[in-house]
Order: structure tokens, then C-alpha cells, then sequence
């Protein structure tokens, strides 16, 4: 196997783990939790799960940091392809998005603390406790369309490295460049467009989706070895 074709499967295995754990954190735990404008039946989820909401939280962290790894096995593949471009890509993908989505999953743990109510609490009314943590579920689901806008422009320099490259085909650059339209019109749409998020999604959604071939591809097929350049 060529040095090409086994740093793009390592990529793309990282890929495939980070792309395994991360609707845990992202859409399951919330889906499982979240009452939409009930406060109390919220908190009550939260009490009578706390270890999923604890799952939340590790599987977000978890899938952040295999996220360095990946843009770091992605450099080392695409760095003789254009540099600026795979500096570019690092800088989006973690340098800018990383502590955003890691501080982020403070508002997880703030609503667990304040839905089990901790003694130093009891000042505050049991409602008021359930309604600060609704107040942070729903600030944690602000925080990742805020880390989205990053998840998406990283996907550009990204795209266009892969369409550069001649190891891997380019049609793949074209929908990562598709896929991250959607994450920044998601994001556009859930902090300055509240009321058509609900119908956004409905598009972008099937947009993101054009992140997931170059994760088979990376994985199964690798790349390969790159034409040497003329003189």
C-alpha cells in the first residue's frame, strides 16, 4: 500500500469513528431530553436520565478531540497538494471551532447541576431551577449552530484540496462545498432566522449529506498515489 492511499485511510478512518459518535451528542441526547417550551418536563427528563446527558457530554468531547486528529491526518495528505489552502483548512476546522464547541458543553453541565437542584440552590424556587435548565439545553443547542459555521467553512478549503488534488475524485470537493452551504445556512438560520429554521432544516439536511462520501472514500478506497509534478 502507497504512503498516499494509507494516510487518506487513516483519515478516513477517524472520519468514520468521529462520524459514528458524534449524532450521540449532537441529536440524540437532545431529541431524548428537550421538551420544547415545557420547562418542567425538561428537568424532569434530565433527573430521570442523568447519565444520558452525561453520555451527551462525553460523546461531544470525545468526537471534538478524534476531530484534531482528523484535520491533522487530512494536512499531512493534502499539504503537498497547496499549503496555504491546507493550513487554511486547519485553522477552520479546529484552531476556530474547537474551543467554541469544548466550552459549549458547559451549558450541558450547568443544566444537570440546576436540574438536580444542589444544596447552595435552595434559594432559588424549584421552577425557577427547572427553568434555568431548560435556559442552558437550549443555550448548548445555540453553541453548536455557532461551532457549525466553522463545521462548514472548514469543508471549502477542504473541498477545493480534494477537486486539486488528482488522487481523489473531484466530485467529492463539489458536494463537501455543498455540504458546508447547508451547515452555514442552518447556523444563519437557527441564530438570525429563528422562524424558518424549522423549514431550513428540511434542505439543509439533505445538503450535509454531501459530507459523507469522502468519508467512504477515504476509508475504503484511500487515494492515489499522486502524479508527480513536471519539472
Amino acid at each position: 500500500m502507497n504512503a498516499t492511499k494509507q494516510q487518506a485511510r487513516h483519515a478516513g478512518l477517524l472520519y468514520f469513528v468521529m462520524g459514528l459518535i458524534a449524532p450521540i451528542g449532537l441529536m440524540y441526547v437532545p431529541g431524548k431530553l428537550i421538551v420544547t417550551g415545557d420547562a418542567t418536563a425538561t428537568a424532569d427528563r434530565i433527573r430521570a436520565a442523568e447519565g444520558l446527558l452525561r453520555l451527551g457530554i462525553a460523546t461531544n468531547l470525545i468526537h471534538q478531540t478524534i476531530g484534531i486528529f482528523l484535520v491533522l491526518a487530512l494536512y499531512r495528505l493534502f499539504k503537498d497538494v497547496d499549503q496555504k489552502i491546507a493550513v487554511t483548512m486547519v485553522i477552520l476546522g479546529t484552531l476556530l471551532s474547537l474551543p467554541i464547541a469544548f466550552m459549549n458543553e458547559v451549558n450541558w453541565a450547568a443544566a444537570l447541576i440546576l436540574a438536580k437542584g444542589a444544596p447552595y440552590l435552595s434559594v432559588f424556587e424549584p421552577r425557577q431551577l427547572d427553568a434555568l435548565a431548560y435556559l442552558f439545553l437550549r443555550l448548548h443547542t445555540k453553541g453548536i449552530a455557532i461551532a457549525s459555521i466553522f463545521w462548514g467553512l472548514w469543508l471549502f478549503p477542504f473541498g477545493l484540496l480534494v477537486m486539486r488534488s488528482g488522487f481523489i475524485p473531484r466530485v467529492l470537493g463539489v458536494l463537501m462545498m455543498i455540504a458546508g452551504v447547508g451547515y452555514l445556512a442552518e447556523s444563519a438560520a437557527s441564530l438570525v432566522l429563528p422562524q424558518y429554521a424549522h423549514f431550513a432544516d428540511q434542505y439543509t439536511l439533505i445538503m450535509e449529506v454531501g459530507e459523507l462520501p469522502i468519508i467512504f472514500w477515504l476509508l475504503i478506497w484511500g487515494a492515489k498515489e499522486p502524479r508527480l509534478k513536471s519539472a
